[in-house]
């Protein structure tokens, strides 16, 4: 059993969050979802879903995967000390690393992806390459790179998360999830249709 620890920030994008959970949830013996934040408390997403959450200080989990989702707010936390520092020190010690949308950019700003190929949201991607060191990929709907994962925007989360189910349990076990929430997989990780889509505002 890994803890799928996710770290959450005010105006984080919904979707990035409950569609790679929703994947996960379907693997109950194999993942336990806790939603986290840098002090706990009620976090509310860009579309107004509030998340009752557990200060990163209170975790005591030993093996576990990291999931930085994206969104609005992460524009302001890409400049929050605290927060970057949160995100590194649980990376450091994750055992795999997902990541939705500009939540790339999180990780990229706390050091985890220097000399990495990673990806984000095509909507922002001007502002996502301003993380140096990083081999930023625009056409893919996600990248992987060793036991880090990172995704484009929104509904890439759940191609992303059928492809980890994949990687760890085998495809049949994947295929049954996206069954199981009448989901077409897109299964091809350069299949990027948004990849030209350009719109200067976080997502």
């Amino acid at each position: 059993m890994r803890d799928v620890i996710t770290v959450l920030f005010n105006d984080f994008e919904t979707r990035d969050v409950f569609g790679p959970i929703e994947v996960l949830g379907r693997v109950p013996d194999q993942f336990n979802p806790l939603f986290c934040s840098l002090a706990g408390g009620i976090i509310t997403s860009t579309q107004k879903v509030p998340v009752m959450t557990l200060p990163l200080s209170d975790l005591k989990s030993t093996r576990f995967i990291l999931f930085i989702p994206g969104g609005n707010g992460a524009r302001g936390m890409v400049n929050d000390e605290a927060c970057v520092a949160a995100i590194r020190s649980l990376a450091r010690n994750a055992e795999f690393i997902l990541t939705v949308c500009t939540g790339s950019i999180l990780l990229a700003r706390a050091g985890m992806l220097e000399g990495k190929c990673a990806t984000s949201n095509k909507r922002v991607f001007a502002w996502t390459k301003s993380a140096p060191c990083v081999n930023w990929i625009k056409k893919a709907r996600w990248v992987k790179d060793g036991t880090i994962s990172t995704r484009s925007g929104v509904s890439a989360g759940i191609d992303m998360a059928l492809g980890f189910v994949a990687d760890l349990f085998g495809h049949p076990a994947a295929q049954q999830v996206s069954r199981e929430i009448e989901y077409e997989w897109n299964e091809d990780s350069g299949y990027d249709p948004f990849c030209e889509v350009s719109v200067n505002s976080a997502q």
